[in-house]
């Protein structure tokens, strides 16, 4: 007699009405079939009971799993993880009649985007799992990227522990790839396989409870492990101290009391990643099928750092950068800001005579300086003093930076050997801390100054500052001399560049306010004198600062001569680039392609021509909102889900799988990026949930005010839909949306006063499918 196949059966305990219907379904599956023996664990979720060893052995010994995702319990998520990664084949499964974590499943974004089949009742499940399953696990390569051999999930928040994690992986000289909630605020399980079957080591965190992005966070983390596990990879999970860990990586957990903590972790993990480094085999050629080995680079600039300059299209925009003609890249979230800033730092210092300062700052390193000391000041004594701490802290940074670079060279180089200690001594002074990279040295800054000005000052409202209190409250330094050594020693460079990035993603989540907005102008000042000063002093000196565009925007309005920066603008209007974008890239992923070969050549090879009787990288571009990382990830999902069913080519039900996840990451993220900008109404996107495609505006209006939306809100969160390109205009040519006008807003709402009450505004398709739009016309009886 054969031995039935073992399946192993994962779910949690929460709902008793569902752990019938489970058990029951299981039974009736286990005696439809004499080939498979579905085991299932009822107690996975109770604490203290060894159950770990005996759950990996079932995993391992089964040739599929079945996991219930209807309740998000850790230790399940963990496990699914953990399949996946010993190349298991994850049947997931979920109750069509409960709500349980559907809302958290959306939030974390693993499970819709690995796919999932629904039942209502004991024998639909026995149906579903006695019904052909494709055992086939999901292909990855486990190549090693050696030039960033570490993943790390970041949480969406980071505080003085996540950043120590970061910063201690820094100190041991390791890159690293990660997952950024603020630039994805939804995890693919694809790409986190991917990410993990190409590292030698992973690092997670859990979070307490207490915070209400905790659990999202949490289950990204199980995951994770559970890949890293599964995989064999090195995988060190942090915990604050008393964080009751799932049971299934209770024993493996690094608990920490204080951030200090964490250093003797990482350095641990830092041994384990450069072990592995050193046993594993080196990368062999996969025998995949073209679709399944195919690189097209990462849709978040940050994870190819190593890989971007093979496939970069250098824009306009980049080439006035990289001439020093503007001092401010303005763009929308997604539109290559960032793919900029790292290509123009990596053409700069591939000059050895060139000073590169990148800075990017975690963001919160600033919420303690303004609470405990800019909501005091006065508008005045505001900006003298931001403006003298943004110029010391540059100056610093340009000074630690030629430092560290000729910290060797220095001493076997006459011309320079007397300056450089000269700087050194002028730089380095009591009560001054050096250690720690940028974001570290500038929270030492200003918890010092915060502290300072608490012990002078106190809670005193509209402080007025002397020019004698900024300079001591902010400078440790002689800064005359600091800035007149540093000049003598920049004799010796070609040119000196300050790169800031990232100072609006630590900002309020509540919206962005008056002092923010200071802070940033006062930034751009500093830049600007620093640059004056140094051309005086003839350096060639170039500060470019990159910003959202919405954030210009508001910096715009208080402002009397900001328009006078030289900006390059990063907003994409030619589908035609977009295509060129992927094109290049495509290109680089594909061994032995034409490098001139056309987008339309290479294109038909890895996807069907039309969907929906479209072209469908019209289709991909479309939903886009014409930004480059939409495009890649709406590739991204498609390919994965091809990938999935081991399709040759992305077919047209890859696509609509594909779209219809990357739906989800866009509502959550642009509601995000509404809420910076209009703080007052949460869940603004929500509020069209089932909505038709097309509206006026008096019906859209209605809309809002039946979620509660205020009659002083509507009309900025209509210029907002527009400005975002959540809806555009109905033509009589078709339907014009922000990017289709040169994101000039206002043609938009000309062009509808002008139509009055006929003026009518559809829906961007790319929403459709989140937000369960139907592509009807809105029919109302009495709009009134």
């Amino acid at each position: 007699m054969t031995t039935p196949r073992l399946a192993f059966v994962a779910y949690s305990s929460r709902d008793q009405h569902l752990l019938d219907v489970l058990r029951n379904g299981i039974a009736k599956a286990s005696a439809k079939t004499n080939a498979i023996r579905f085991d299932p664990w009822e107690f996975n979720d109770i604490a203290g009971t060894p159950l770990i060893s005996p759950i990996i052995e079932k995993i391992d010994e089964s040739s599929f799993i079945v996991a219930d995702i209807s309740y998000l319990n850790l230790n399940v998520v963990y496990e699914v993880g953990y399949a996946i990664g010993k190349k298991k084949r994850v049947f997931l499964i979920r109750h069509s009649g409960t709500r349980g974590d559907k809302d958290i499943a959306n939030r974390v974004g693993i499970f819709d985007t690995l796919g999932y089949l629904e039942y209502n009742d004991a024998d639909a499940l026995s149906y579903r799992l006695t019904a052909h399953i494709d055992e086939k696990p999901l292909e990855f390569s486990g190549e090693i990227d050696s030039k960033a051999p570490a993943y790390v999930v970041e949480p969406p928040l980071k505080g003085d522990a996540a950043t120590m994690m970061t910063s201690r992986l820094k100190k041991a000289r390791y890159r690293y790839r990660s997952f950024n909630p603020s630039e994805d605020s939804r995890l693919s399980a694809i790409d986190a396989i991917k990410q993990v079957s190409c590292s030698a080591g992973v690092l997670v965190s859990f979070e307490l409870d207490n915070k209400d992005w905790a659990q999202v966070h949490n289950l990204r983390t199980v995951f994770v492990a559970g890949l890293a596990d599964g995989m064999g990879k090195p995988c060190l999970i942090l915990a604050p101290a008393g964080f009751n860990a799932p049971l299934d990586v209770r024993d493996d957990v690094k608990t920490y009391s204080h951030p200090d903590d964490i250093v003797e972790h990482v350095a641990n993990f830092a041994l384990e990643l450069t072990d592995y480094l050193q046993q594993v085999d080196l990368p062999r050629k996969t025998t995949h099928s073209s679709l399944q080995s195919l690189s097209f680079g990462d849709p978040t600039a940050e994870n190819e750092m190593t890989t971007l300059g093979a496939y970069y299209m250098q824009t306009d925009q980049f080439n006035r950068a990289l001439r020093g003609e503007v001092n401010l890249v303005v763009g929308r979230k997604g539109s290559g800001k960032t793919a900029l800033f790292l290509q123009l730092r990596d053409r700069i210092r591939s000059d050895k005579r060139n000073v590169m300062v990148d800075l990017k700052p975690e963001g919160y390193q600033l919420i303690k300086l303004k609470e405990d000391l800019l909501s005091h000041l006065t508008e005045g004594s505001r900006q003298h003093l931001i403006t003298a701490f943004w110029e010391y802290l540059l100056l610093l940074e340009v000074t630690y930076k030629v430092l560290e670079k000729d910290r060797s060279t220095h001493k076997h180089n006459h011309e320079i050997y007397e300056k450089y200690l000269d700087l050194e001594a002028t730089y380095k002074v009591e009560n001054f801390s050096t250690e720690g990279d940028f974001s570290e040295r500038l929270l030492v800054l200003s918890n010092r100054i915060a502290s300072e000005y608490r012990a002078r000052f106190g809670d005193s409202p509209d402080t007025k500052l002397t020019i004698e209190d900024v300079t001591s409250l902010v400078y440790a330094h002689d800064i005359r001399s600091l800035r007149q050594k540093l000049s003598d020693y920049l004799n010796t460079k070609q040119s000196v560049w300050i790169l800031f990035d990232n100072l609006d993603k630590g900002w309020n989540t509540g919206g962005v306010d008056d002092i923010d907005i200071i802070v940033l102008r006062c930034l751009v000042e500093a830049g600007r004198k620093i640059e004056r000063e140094m051309r005086k002093r003839d350096h060639d000196l170039y500060c470019v600062i990159f910003v959202r565009n919405d954030v210009y925007e508001l910096l715009m309005q208080g402002s009397s001569d900001y328009g006078k920066d030289m900006r390059a603008v990063l907003d994409w209007t030619d589908p035609d680039m977009l295509r060129e974008m992927l094109r290049l890239r495509l290109v680089s992923g594909m061994d032995g392609v034409d490098p001139n070969a056309t987008f339309e050549k290479i294109w038909r090879d890895i996807c069907i021509s039309h969907v929906h009787g479209e072209d469908t990288s019209a289709y991909f571009i479309e939903r886009s909102l014409m930004r480059p990382r939409n495009v890649l990830k709406i590739f991204a999902h498609s390919k994965g889900f091809a990938n999935n069913f081991n399709h040759l080519k992305i077919e047209e039900s890859d696509i609509e799988k594909g779209v219809k996840a990357f739906s989800q990451d866009l509502l959550v993220e642009l509601d995000h990026e509404l809420s910076d900008v209009c703080p007052g109404v949460p869940d603004l996107l929500y509020h069209f949930i089932d909505h038709p495609s097309e509206a006026s505006r008096s019906e859209l209006a209605l809309t809002l005010r039946g979620g509660g939306v205020g009659e002083d809100q509507i009309e900025k969160i209509f210029s907002f839909l527009l400005y975002y390109g959540v809806i555009g205009l109905k033509t009589q040519t078709g339907v014009q949306y922000i990017f289709d006008v040169n994101y000039d807003s206002k043609i938009l709402t000309t062009r509808a006063q002008r139509l009055g009450e006929d003026a009518r505004y559809v829906f961007n398709p790319a929403f459709w499918d989140a937000l369960g739009i139907a592509n009807l016309p809105l029919k109302i009886s009495n709009p009134s």
